[in-house]
Order: C-alpha cells, then sequence, then structure tokens
C-alpha cells in the first residue's frame, strides 16, 4: 500500500463518526468491566501462569506438534501439516471435492481467514456459510473483520439492519433481538443441510490430542457436531503441552477477551464424535486436523520474535489501543489486527506488509499492561522497525538527522541555539510561535508551538550550580533535563535546582551530556541511540554524582532501562551503563522517597490539581502514586480526571508523523482535564506538558487550567 492510499484510509476512518463512536464505547466500558472480572482472581500471577505455559510451548513447539500429531491420530482425527497457506487450503479443497462436499458451515476461525479459506472454496463452486453472527454480517456486508474476536464491532445496528434487508428481501427492523432470531434462522437451515464444518480451535492439547473451543454462541458446537466432516484449522502457536495447561488459558481468555468470567461454552474434541446419518444409523464422523504453519516456525526460531507465540488471541491489546479505537483494524491491521496485528503480519504476509501498520504504534504501552501471556508489544514493534530500517534505510532527512546532527553534541546544540535566534520573527508575544525555522519546518503543522528558550539551561546552570569538584559536604545530584527542558523549558530545570538545593543537595550539570536518544530508537535506529548513550555516560561517570535525576520519564527510562540493554555486550560500557542505571531516578519519585526532607522546607499551597499520567512514568518506570501524594502535601486539593493514565497523543515524532491521529487523542484528553474543573493540570513529562499546553491553548478564553511540571508545582512550596 502507497503512503497517500495509508493516509487516505486513516482519514476516512477518522471521518467514520459511527466508527469512532463504537470503538470509543467499548474501549472505555471494557477497562472498567475487565478490572471487575478481575476483581478476585490476580492478573499478574495468572498471566505468570500462562506466559510460562505459552513460552514453554513455543521453545517445544515441534516437539509439541509431533506428540499432537500422534495422540489425536491414536484417537481417530487424521492430521495434516501444513507448511504455508496455499497447502492448507489446497488440501481441505482437495478433501471437499473427494467427498463430493456442496456445502460448508464455518465457525470464527482467524486462521481461516489467514489462508482466506472462503474465496478458495467459493471459486471451486462450494456455498460457504459463516455461522458466528459477526463473521456472517461480516461476509454478507463482503468486508472483512475489523477485530480478532468481535468482527462486526465497527458496525451499528442500522448497518447490520440494512444487511440483513438486503439478505432477506424483507424489511429488517435495527432490533438487535429481532436480528438475532432472524440470524438464528437463516443459519439453522444451514446446519442442517451442510456437508462439511470448518472451526479453528484456541488450544491444542499434546498430552492427549485435544481440541479446545472457546464460544459464546450455539453455532460452535453445530459445526463440529451436525456435518458429516469435520476439519479443524489451528495454528502450531495453540499448542500447549499438558491438559492440565487449559485452565489458566481459560481463565485469562475470557477476561481479556470480553470482560467474562467465563464464555458461553467451552468444547473440548478428543478424536471425531459419533454422529447420525440420514437413514438413522449411529457412524463415526470424520475429523481432518490441518496443523498450520505459515510462518510460526520463522518466528519461533526468531529468538526476539518467539515471544510474540506467547499471545492467546485474547485482543486485549485492540480493546486498550487509542489508535485503534480512532480507526478500527481495517486500517491497524491486515487479517490480525492492532498491535500484535502488526507483528504476526511482517512474519505471516512478510515485512514489507507491515511496514505502514507498525508505525501506527503510539509506543504508550498500554497494551503490555493488559496482555496475558507477557507479549513485549511494544519492544517488538521497536525490533521490528529497525529490521525494517536496516532493510530499506531510513528517509533522507532522518539519516541526517540522526546520523550527523543527533550523535554531534555541538553542531545539534549550536542548531537549536542558532534557531533560537532565527525564531525571532515568529515568536509572538506570548512566547510562542505558528513556524519553526531550519530542519524543524513543518513539525508545528500550523499550531501554536512555545518557542525555543534564548539561553538553554546549560548555559544558565553553567557558572551558577556547585560543581562536584573538592571536598563534599552535601550530597551530589547530576541534572539530566533531556532536550526540551534544556532547550525550551529551562525554568523546570532551574526549579529542580531550587527544590533540590532547600532540601540539601549540591547539583551538577555536566555539560557533554546530549539527547538521551530514544527519539532516534523509535525511529529504527538504536546504533546511534547507542552513540549518544557512550557520550552521556562519559559525562555522568567524570561528575561522579550521587544520584542522577531527570525530569522526563523518557529519559529516566532510556538511562535506567534502555542503556544497560543496548551496551550489553560492550566490554567497556556495560558495566559502566548498569551503574548508571542504579543512580538514575525520576525527580518526583526522588523528592517523595524523601517526603520528610521536602515536607520540613514546604509552605502550604492552595487551589485544585488535576494529574495526567506520563505513559513512560507509570507503564516504563511503575511510578504514578508518588507524584500524587506530593501534591496532597503541597495543599492543593487533588482533583482525579477521567482516564488518567490515557496518552496525550503527543508521543515524541508521533505528533508529527501522525498529526491528525495525535490531535484527536489529545482532544479526548482535554474534554477529561477541563470535566474536573481543576486550575493546573500537573504532569512530569515535558512532552506531555508542550501536548496539553497545546490543546488547552486552542480553547481560548480566560478560565482555562493551566498545564505545569510537577518541579514547578513544588519550588512554589518552598
Amino acid at each position: 500500500m502507497g503512503v497517500n492510499e495509508f493516509r487516505a484510509d486513516i482519514n476516512k476512518a477518522l471521518a467514520n463518526e459511527n466508527l469512532r463512536g463504537a470503538l470509543g464505547r467499548f474501549g472505555d466500558a471494557y477497562v472498567g468491566d475487565r478490572e471487575r472480572a478481575y476483581r478476585n482472581r490476580d492478573f499478574n500471577a495468572l498471566r505468570e501462569e500462562v506466559s510460562g505455559i505459552k513460552k514453554y510451548a513455543a521453545e517445544h513447539m515441534e516437539e509439541l506438534a509431533g506428540r499432537f500429531t500422534e495422540e489425536a491420530a491414536r484417537r481417530g482425527a487424521r492430521v495434516y501439516r501444513a507448511a504455508t497457506a496455499a497447502q492448507a487450503r489446497d488440501y481441505i479443497l482437495k478433501l471437499a471435492l473427494e467427498r463430493g462436499v456442496k456445502t460448508v458451515v464455518k465457525s470464527k476461525s482467524m486462521a481461516s481467514e489467514e489462508i482466506h479459506l472462503n474465496k478458495h472454496l467459493e471459486d471451486a463452486g462450494l456455498d460457504v456459510t459463516e455461522t458466528d453472527l459477526g463473521e456472517w454480517i461480516i461476509q454478507l456486508s463482503g468486508q472483512k473483520p475489523s477485530h480478532m474476536v468481535m468482527p462486526a464491532i465497527h458496525m451499528t445496528r442500522g448497518e447490520v439492519a440494512g444487511v440483513f434487508s438486503r439478505e432477506t428481501e424483507e424489511n429488517i427492523p435495527a432490533d438487535i433481538p429481532y436480528m438475532v432470531n432472524v440470524a438464528r434462522e437463516k443459519l439453522r437451515e444451514k446446519f442442517l443441510a451442510s456437508d462439511m464444518g470448518i472451526s479453528g480451535a484456541n488450544i491444542a492439547v499434546a498430552e492427549t490430542g485435544t481440541l479446545v473451543m472457546v464460544t459464546n454462541e450455539g453455532n460452535g458446537r453445530l459445526t463440529t457436531t451436525l456435518p458429516p466432516l469435520h476439519v479443524v484449522i489451528v495454528g502450531l502457536e495453540k499448542l500447549v503441552a499438558r491438559l492440565s495447561d487449559i485452565a489458566p488459558i481459560l481463565e485469562a481468555l475470557p477476561r481479556s477477551a470480553t470482560a467474562q468470567q467465563i464464555t458461553s461454552y467451552v468444547t473440548m474434541l478428543t478424536g471425531p464424535a459419533r454422529a447420525m446419518d440420514a437413514q438413522g444409523k449411529v457412524v463415526e464422523k470424520e475429523m481432518h486436523i490441518v496443523v498450520l504453519d505459515n510462518g510460526r516456525t520463522e518466528m519461533q526460531r526468531d529468538p526476539v520474535f518467539r515471544n510474540a507465540m506467547q499471545c492467546i488471541r485474547c485482543a486485549s491489546c485492540l480493546n486498550v489501543c487509542p489508535v485503534f479505537q480512532l480507526v478500527g483494524g481495517h486500517v491497524f491491521g491486515s487479517v490480525y489486527t492492532g498491535g500484535i496485528g502488526s507483528i504476526l503480519t511482517a512474519f505471516l504476509d512478510g515485512m514489507a506488509e507491515s511496514k505502514d501498520i507498525q508505525g501506527l504504534c503510539l509506543g504508550c504501552n498500554r497494551c503490555k499492561e493488559v496482555c496475558p501471556g507477557k507479549v513485549d508489544l511494544p519492544g517488538l514493534t521497536t525490533e521490528l522497525r529497525n529490521r525494517l530500517v536496516q532493510k530499506d534505510g531510513l528517509p533522507l532527512s532522518q539519516r541526517i538527522i540522526l546520523e550527523k546532527v543527533l550523535p554531534n553534541r555541538k553542531l545539534f546544540h549550536g542548531m537549536l541555539k542558532a534557531a533560537a535566534k532565527a525564531q525571532k520573527p515568529f515568536t509572538g508575544d506570548d512566547g510562542t510561535m505558528r513556524h519553526l525555522p531550519f530542519f524543524l519546518a513543518g513539525i508545528s503543522g500550523g499550531k501554536k508551538l512555545p518557542a525555543i528558550a534564548a539561553t538553554s539551561l546549560r548555559d544558565l546552570l553553567k557558572d551558577t550550580i556547585k560543581s562536584s569538584g573538592g571536598e563534599r559536604r552535601r550530597p551530589v545530584v547530576g541534572v539530566f533535563p533531556g532536550c526540551l527542558v534544556d532547550f525550551v523549558y529551562p525554568k523546570i530545570g532551574l526549579d529542580m535546582v531550587k527544590v533540590l538545593d532547600r532540601m540539601g543537595y549540591d547539583v551538577i550539570f555536566p555539560q557533554g551530556q546530549t539527547c538521551c536518544g530514544y527519539p532516534a530508537r523509535q525511529l529504527g535506529a538504536p546504533t546511534v541511540m547507542a552513540k549518544v548513550a557512550r557520550q552521556n555516560i562519559d559525562a555522568f561517570w567524570a561528575g561522579k554524582p550521587d544520584f542522577i535525576l531527570t525530569p522526563c520519564p523518557t529519559c529516566t527510562y532510556a538511562l535506567k532501562k534502555i542503556y544497560p540493554e543496548l551496551l550489553l555486550n560492550d566490554e567497556q560500557y556495560a558495566s559502566r551503563a548498569g551503574e548508571l542505571a542504579n543512580i538514575t531516578q525520576d525527580f518526583s519519585a526522588f523528592i517523595f522517597d524523601r517526603a520528610e526532607e521536602f515536607q520540613s522546607v514546604a509552605a502550604p499551597q492552595k487551589g485544585k490539581i488535576t494529574y495526567h499520567d506520563s505513559c513512560h512514568l507509570k507503564r516504563s518506570l511503575g511510578i504514578f502514586r508518588e507524584p500524587r501524594e506530593l501534591i496532597k502535601m503541597t495543599g492543593a486539593e487533588l482533583v482525579e480526571m477521567d482516564w488518567a493514565d490515557r496518552c496525550c497523543g503527543f508521543g515524541g515524532s508521533y505528533a508529527v508523523k501522525y498529526p491528525e491521529l495525535s490531535q484527536q487523542i489529545l482532544e479526548q484528553k482535554i474534554n477529561n482535564i477541563n470535566k474536573t474543573g481543576a486550575d493546573v493540570v500537573a504532569v512530569e513529562c515535558p512532552g506531555c506538558l508542550m501536548q496539553i499546553w497545546r490543546g488547552l491553548s486552542a480553547g481560548g478564553g480566560a478560565g482555562r487550567p493551566s498545564v505545569r511540571h510537577m518541579a514547578e508545582i513544588l519550588a512554589d512550596s518552598i
């Protein structure tokens, strides 16, 4: 798909209010429903069980496939190993033709969607009917599923009524119970006349050759019992070792997929069932199991992407994804949609097919937080991006900035300082600008942005803060401000120093530090991030601070988590990266850990403050209670907003690459802020500050809340 076509699909989806409304309402309801479904079950303990089961199965996949084949065959099933989608399709069609099959009923199967089975059978003259209600609606409307669990979630009841009216040639009202009865009546005829039933499976047990199917409609059992010929398509990733492995997955799957304690039907099939022919004679059903590879072995052999085989196809990653809720699965995926869809598409259809959709990931980490299989989707997406860049290279402009400018600290900072001077004709009296100079042009997208500071933080602190030289009388804190605080919001850095000084700490600002490098990683250039990581390690190593504090969660995450992984095999820097990580901390978390020291110098404040959670702070660093408690310590009233931990849509370069998506997510955040009636929005991330400030500024008018960094709020208290 071309870039223009992909962008057109995004804009078409954003213009579809029914789509956004349906997905948004479901996403909002899902979060609370899921919490209630897990209320009496320890999710983290359960996901450890599930991920352990799936990890073992992935590591022993071929062994389990052999055992499953043997056990299923011993119980009367015929097992076929299909290496490709074409082999699977051809086997099923050949079987149908040999048995004289004319009509086929299908229960829900994403594997059959993956191999495009329906078209293959229909082209050969077979009558194929989807019997899952959502899948039948999709089939009749000529679409593809937009969600792995709820394929027609993007359609309104009115649209479904129109589809049913065309199918029945009657005027079907948009009444859900009525439409369900229509579907039941029409599909029951298909079940009774079918020659072949095709189903998928959620679990395949190697120990016994058992297939487990989880459904909410009776169509699954009708499909697997009424026709004399039953075909099951099951991917290799559905294998587990033991029958006892079923229970944890059955606990997690419905809770994570549809927020149910358990689904309506759990069907276990071990060998073919008995059936009755037209003469009333009991006969053995014929059962064929197609074990599908189609790229799964390649994924299993990959030490990084093997993690994706721990997916249980619950689609919880779709349910919480802010981008999926805006554009749906017809944009965000191929057959498998959402974050997991971009990974599966890369291996099942080829890396090139995943190039556009992987870029839709905002990196908010919500998917990782809710995944019962502990699939690290953000990490896998980053690795996929790296491999795509290795294969195709970076665009010229990005390559110049990342490879020539960013690693060259003096050049990079010199260009920013030059931009600070060049921006003056574009800067208004309010300190904002609509157009950025030089290589930054285009970022604003016509929106107001804060101007680059006339004097950077590094220059403001160069001659005023205490160095670590000589005898140490107080603990020394090294400040790592990140680019936005250094060059756009230096006051945040100054307020950090003010708080730390009053609490009894000396502060150093190593002048050799530069960008943390995270943007390079997100754009698929980890080697560039490694270069700047070494520069930053050298800069702080020379000052030997007792602590390193940052006012930017992304920078904290980079120094604390990514640097040690990135430099793991670097003999010179691996140990230093580890030591640096151990003394690096988020600024607010550091202050909270020393609450008594802070309170001894703080004075009470008044007013209402609401708090926005930075994605990296909460999900990558596990910090969310500490800043809230600090707000209360200042004396201000903390007013929680709805969905405080939902992304604001900034995402670094995401706001530049997909401004239309970023803007929609921002508007949701601004609405939630305004509903609190707070005077101030407190944030920890300077990127979130810029994004939310822009959204609040667009509203205009007096009385709107201001947005402030926690360092500023704490500094006001002393």
